[in-house]
């Protein structure tokens, strides 16, 4: 009778893959059935969305119907013999996806694997009468999966959903009339109008009105930012109060969020190494615990071999994994950290040399303008008129620092079509038949320049104040230079104290200033080293250079110009923020462009490192219990069920717990908000 049921699941198993096998081949002969065409991107998108929606479904069906298989077993097994063909009826039912893994395995992948495992521990448990303990079994194998598809799901909604906040319609202003239309048929130059309590719901630049803008969820800013005219806002964010008007630049999946979805989505399908030898563990540990359950064939029987067989640590240990590293990403994202290369999160807990850019990145992105220094009988209006006259096609801090002292002297610019800019040097214009030349003392010596006695002092007296100057030359003369002071950010002491505290040996500076400020800044906040006079283009020759030394580097710029070094280095940070998310080559973007987060970036990398060997430990500790147990205590199949979930919902609370971390979080924040409010 015993043998009669395990008979019975495998003849009702081939049957119905017979039957499949028959239809499919009867479908790939029909000539109505003609290939739909779908795109790529919309395949993608239907394969992801199907997922989420029917994985937890699934489960939960077959936990309902295994919940009903263990009441029914154990009545049979202790009460009531008669029960069987119900039972019999259950379990084959409840086991056939477990039977099609293990098919797929052994035929398409010709590969022994936890499945296959799976498939002989229920027919050896039916084939011994053990109803009861076979149905436990495969009850606790449903609930795992959908406790764990039920998190996984969650996260991931949390994950790539962080960031929106999309309405499904908008008002635009038509012929200064507001009507209402669907989001959808909002157009690029459209003037969306957008008041107190509403969503942001493109990237755009404010063209009448002012407001306070939330813009956590892009930045991690917990303070509201003021915006007016000319400022840029993005879509997602939250009108705290006011009413502006938006003239919109991107719309859709072009907006800052939804990009930023889209590096979500693809940093977390990526394996950290300790995950890479959890998943290679338990995929060379199946064939040991094959040859253990056959040692104990001749010594227990087939009963203890099925208990052996449950030993395999099998898929839990790549959902865990899977899920810490998940969770690890949505506690970044919420601290308004993007990780947009899920490896960087597992290479930060290497990094023992951080290399910081230094204008824009210890220092404040925009510098501010000092003193004028004037010779050969110009003005200072006139010196700072020419210098914005020649920098106003450039966006670049300094630029805009001229630009910004030339608005405050209500000097007007003419508008020049004509310049040559050399990166790293300066800048070429033609105005009023003369060659205007804007930039470093390095740049006026390579178009031969001379550079007056004043000039050579205020050099002196600037570089030793840790200020810049800025040359500017008319034709072949030089006609005065601009002080830029630079000021530190005020975060940044604090944070470098906070990076020496999490264990890097070695902070140092990379600039294209000169010698002195750079030097000056380096001794201010305590660095190990500093390197000064380098191009953008060299800034990655530093980074070779500390790597061929062994050592392991952090790279932390301000965006686009230091690409070469982003991508040379073994992690990469950017300050520049929501702007520049589509270009920026950096593996994580610190959002409210400050270093403020950065000290939480390697928190986080730590906490997923202990988290992902935490769950490792919770599968391997009671495979080992449970195997001792086998051959020395005799545990039985019942004894390895108990023993082996316990661990695996141990290992499940270590891998949601920065998630149920984060709900706290947020949890504790709306409640401080409805108090305040």
């Amino acid at each position: 009778m015993f043998f009669l049921d395990g008979g019975i699941l495998l003849g009702a198993y081939l049957g119905v893959r017979m039957i499949e096998k028959y239809r499919n081949r009867k479908k790939k002969k029909s000539p109505k059935n003609q290939a739909v065409s779908v795109k790529p991107s919309q395949q993608m998108a239907l394969t992801e969305q199907n997922m989420l929606s029917s994985t937890e479904k699934q489960f939960d069906r077959y936990l309902k119907i295994s919940t009903i298989s263990v009441c029914v077993a154990a009545a049979r097994q202790f009460f009531y013999p008669s029960l069987s063909l119900l039972n019999a009826a259950l379990y084959t039912y409840i086991a056939f996806p477990m039977l099609r893994e293990a098919e797929k395995s052994l035929v398409q992948n010709r590969k022994i694997n936890s499945y296959v495992l799976d498939a002989m521990l229920i027919t050896l448990a039916l084939s011994q009468g053990q109803y009861f303990a076979a149905a436990l079994a495969v009850w606790f194998f449903y609930l795992g999966r959908k406790i764990l598809a039920k998190t996984e799901d969650h996260s991931k909604k949390m994950l790539t959903n962080v960031f929106v906040q999309q309405p499904n319609s908008v008002w635009m202003l038509k012929e200064e009339v507001e009507i209402e239309i669907p989001l959808s048929e909002l157009k690029v130059n459209d003037i969306v109008v957008v008041s107190t309590g509403e969503v942001v719901p493109i990237d755009g630049i404010i063209t009448q009105g002012m407001a306070m803008i939330d813009q956590h969820a892009l930045t991690g800013e917990s303070q509201p930012a003021e915006k007016c005219i000319g400022d840029q806002v993005f879509a997602s964010t939250l009108i705290i109060s006011g009413k502006i008007y938006i003239k919109v630049e991107k719309t859709g999946e072009q907006t800052t969020v939804a990009k930023i979805g889209q590096f979500l989505t693809q940093a977390a399908y990526f394996k950290t190494k300790v995950q890479s030898k959890g998943e290679e563990l338990a995929d060379k540990s199946v064939k040991p615990i094959l040859g253990a359950g056959l040692l104990a064939l001749p010594l227990f029987g087939p009963y203890g071999t099925a208990a052996v067989l449950y030993c395999s640590p099998g898929n839990i240990t790549r959902v865990l994994a899977s899920l810490g590293t998940l969770n690890h990403l949505n506690l970044a994202a919420h601290k308004g950290i993007l990780v947009k290369d899920g490896r960087a999160i597992e290479y930060l807990t290497e990094v023992d040399t951080v290399l910081f850019d230094k204008t824009g990145t210890l220092t404040q992105e925009e510098p501010e303008v000092g003193q004028v220094i004037i010779c050969d009988n110009y003005g200072e209006d006139e010196v700072l008129r020419y210098a914005a006259t020649a920098e106003c096609k450039l966006a670049h801090p300094i630029a805009r620092a001229i630009l910004k002292k030339a608005k405050e002297s209500n000097l007007t610019l003419p508008d020049i079509e004509d310049s040559k800019y050399k990166m790293g040097y300066g800048i070429m214009v033609t105005f009023e038949n003369q060659l205007i030349r804007v930039g470093s003392i390095r740049f006026m010596t390579m178009e031969g320049i001379a550079i007056p006695q004043i000039i050579d002092e205020a050099i002196a007296h600037s570089h030793s104040e840790g200020h810049s100057l800025v040359m500017v030359a008319i034709n072949d003369r030089l006609i005065g230079a601009i002080e830029m002071q630079s000021s530190v950010r005020p975060e940044a002491k604090s944070i470098i104290e906070g990076l020496r505290q999490r264990g890097i040996k070695h902070i140092s500076i990379v600039s294209g200033d000169h010698k002195q400020p750079t030097q000056k800044l380096a001794e201010e906040l305590n660095l190990d080293s500093y390197f000064y006079d380098i191009l953008p283009e060299k800034k990655a020759d530093i980074v070779e250079q500390l790597q061929k030394q062994g050592r392991t580097v952090c790279f932390v710029g301000d965006g686009i110009n230091d690409a070469i070094a982003l991508t040379k280095a073994n992690v990469s940070v950017s300050l520049d923020g929501a702007a520049s998310i589509a270009t920026d080559m950096a593996q994580v973007v610190l959002m409210d462009g400050s270093l403020s987060r950065l000290c939480d970036l390697f928190d986080i990398s730590k906490s997923l490192d202990v988290n992902l060997r935490r769950s490792f430990l919770s599968v391997i500790v009671p495979t080992v219990i449970n195997l001792t147990g086998i051959f020395l205590l005799h545990f039985g199949l019942l004894s390895v069920i108990i023993i082996a979930n316990a661990a695996n919902a141990i290992g499940v609370g270590n891998a949601i717990s920065p998630l149920l971390k984060l709900e706290k979080e947020t949890t504790g924040k709306n409640k401080g908000l409805v108090n305040n409010e």
